[in-house]
């Protein structure tokens, strides 16, 4: 018989688990195949391991009705609210000055002292003159009176009569005139005295004594700056003024006594001013350049806080809005085309996205006019996991 040659089939091996490479046998096999049907039973469609997840968290914030106070903020500097050059009214050598400077001065305190020693001369002279030409007018007026009778009885002639009344006359002319040059003199003999004309500080002197200084000269002597109260001049377009007048008519600004606009004062460095002033339409001229009118608010400062020059900022309450919603700035996001917009959470709690109109930024917060309504949930943490369509978990933002 021919020779057949017998073929039988290797079983292979299964490894897997097994650290020398012998074969598992069939229990082995099985349960190897039962973890490999596990895995491949835990792949979803794209081959990635199927997960449950949470959903994801945030904070909301229900958006409610508030009264709303609209603030108007307008730029300038501070300005003196009286400033005044001294200067010598008559001429003369300067004896002593009677001020200390920087310190605080009331109207009429002598500042200077000139000499008067020609100014009292001229003054003597001038009541010596007078006291003659009295003298001389009280003769002339004796004798008209004597004439008086003498040309009624025709003892005189009309013409000596006359001359005799020109002559009293001439002497009361002269008397009138002595009494004003005596006037004069007593004049320029009290500015001698330089007086302060304002109240206020008074600055450095411009001379010493024994400096010879003339009347009306240009330069100053020195200068007092009255600051309480002071200015603050603001410029505003010339649109916002009209605004401005006819709110103040209708009562929707701020009032103080007087009928005035209250008016709040930021300082450069952030601080707000303590004492409120009150707002003057002083200016009347717009500006044929920039279109603006100057404003002048006027402020308290007893304490010398506010120096001329300084720039600040004057805060008006223009009206209040009792209606008001605002939703703070880390809510509101901005489309391509600049819409603000912001994530509301329904009552089913999922998420969609609302196109809000914000007027008005104040503070941390948007002053929102339209798009949303109250009782409406914004969410304002955890905007980053969430997009429109998502089912959300909610708690209340911090503060709410």
């Amino acid at each position: 018989m021919p020779h057949r040659a017998s073929f039988r089939p290797k079983m292979s091996t299964f490894s897997a688990g097994a650290c020398d490479g012998k074969p598992l046998g069939r229990i082995g096999a099985i349960v190897a195949s039962t973890i490999v049907l596990a895995l491949l039973g835990g792949c979803n469609q794209n081959g990635q391991t199927a997960t449950a997840h949470a959903p994801p968290h945030v904070s909301v914030l229900a958006v409610q009705k508030a009264p709303y106070t609209v603030t108007t903020e307008l730029a300038g500097r501070t300005e003196a609210y009286l400033i005044s050059d001294v200067r010598p009214q008559v001429s003369g050598i300067i004896l002593e000055r009677k001020f200390t400077e920087g310190a605080e001065v009331t109207k009429g305190q002598q500042l200077y002292q000139i000499d008067p020693s020609t100014y009292q001369a001229a003054r003597d002279i001038a009541a010596a003159t007078l006291d003659r030409d009295q003298v001389l007018l009280d003769q002339a007026k004796q004798k008209a009176d004597r004439y008086s009778s003498l040309i009624k009885s025709q003892s005189i002639s009309q013409q000596s009569y006359d001359d005799v009344v020109a002559t009293a006359g001439t002497s009361a002319a002269d008397v009138e005139s002595a009494k004003a040059t005596l006037q004069q003199a007593a004049i320029n003999l009290g500015y001698t005295k330089v007086l302060a004309p304002i109240s206020g500080l008074i600055g450095r002197s411009s001379v010493t004594p024994g400096a010879l200084v003339t009347s009306n000269q240009a330069t100053a002597l020195a200068t007092v700056t009255q600051l309480d109260p002071i200015y603050v001049d603001v410029t505003e377009s010339a649109t916002d003024i009209l605004r401005l007048k006819r709110l103040l008519d209708a009562g929707k600004l701020l009032k103080t006594a007087g009928n005035a606009a209250e008016v709040r004062l930021k300082l450069e460095d952030g601080s707000v001013y303590t004492e409120p002033g009150t707002l003057q339409f002083a200016e009347v001229n717009v500006s044929e350049t920039t279109g603006t009118v100057t404003l002048r608010a006027i402020f308290p400062n007893s304490k010398r806080l506010l120096l001329p020059g300084m720039y600040v900022h004057a805060e008006l309450d223009e009206a209040t809005d009792d209606n008001a919603i605002l939703v703070p700035q880390i809510a509101v996001s901005r489309t391509a085309k600049g819409d603000a917009t912001v994530l509301v959470v329904g009552d089913d709690n999922k998420v969609s996205v609302r196109v809000i109109q914000a007027v008005r930024a104040v503070g941390d917060q948007w002053v929102v006019t339209g798009g949303l309504k109250p009782g409406e949930k914004v969410i304002t943490e955890g905007l980053q996991l969430v997009r429109p369509g998502d089912v959300v978990d909610v708690s209340a933002a911090k503060g709410a």
